[in-house]
């Protein structure tokens, strides 16, 4: 009996294993950019709401999280196209398990979303903005300009969770 369990859970680790790096042999490669955390801190619940008139419309703003949550503010940097990075730096694709919101602080990034059939870039340059929903939103975002690009990335993601980031296959819609 023994004998057979120990087949067993080996047959079963080398399962897993070969899950784990078909997995990873079909998730794209990061090339050309860095990720650095700032900062991170941890939140209880977060039940925020306001509102302010302005101009005869009004703006709000609502944040609720159910359980706790892990904030990081994230420096993002991508080299610029050059030779060895005849595309510029690349995030690969991916998503993650909260949303983020972006701030381009330098150079042009480009975005790709993995659910468009067109492939349709979104650019976005120093002083945009703009919001990573997280969650089954794949996407890429590269640096196809000729200097250094760079954000800050606010991300919530929940509590304990240690990958903020998720590689992910090439969904194929976009040839390059």
């Amino acid at each position: 009996m023994r004998r057979k369990l120990s087949w067993l859970m080996l047959f079963s680790a080398t399962i897993v294993l070969t899950g784990i790096y078909v997995a990873k042999a079909r998730a794209t490669s990061v090339s050309g950019f860095v990720g650095t955390t700032v900062a991170m801190a941890r939140f209880g619940e977060i039940d925020v709401f306001n509102q302010l008139p302005r101009n005869g419309n009004v703006w709000l703003s609502l944040q609720k999280t159910k359980g706790s949550s892990d904030v990081y503010v994230q420096s993002n940097v991508w080299q610029p196209k050059s030779i060895a990075l005849p595309n510029g730096g690349t995030t690969g694709w991916h998503t993650h398990p909260g949303h983020s919101l972006i701030i381009v602080t330098a150079g042009t990034v480009t975005a790709y979303e993995g659910n468009d059939p067109t492939c349709t870039p979104t650019v976005y340059t120093q002083g945009m903005g703009f919001v990573d929903p997280g969650g089954d939103h794949v996407h890429l975002l590269r640096n196809e300009g000729t200097v250094v690009a760079s954000t800050i990335a606010i991300q919530l993601i929940p509590a304990g969770v240690t990958a903020r980031r998720v590689d992910a296959p090439d969904p194929g819609n976009c040839h390059f």
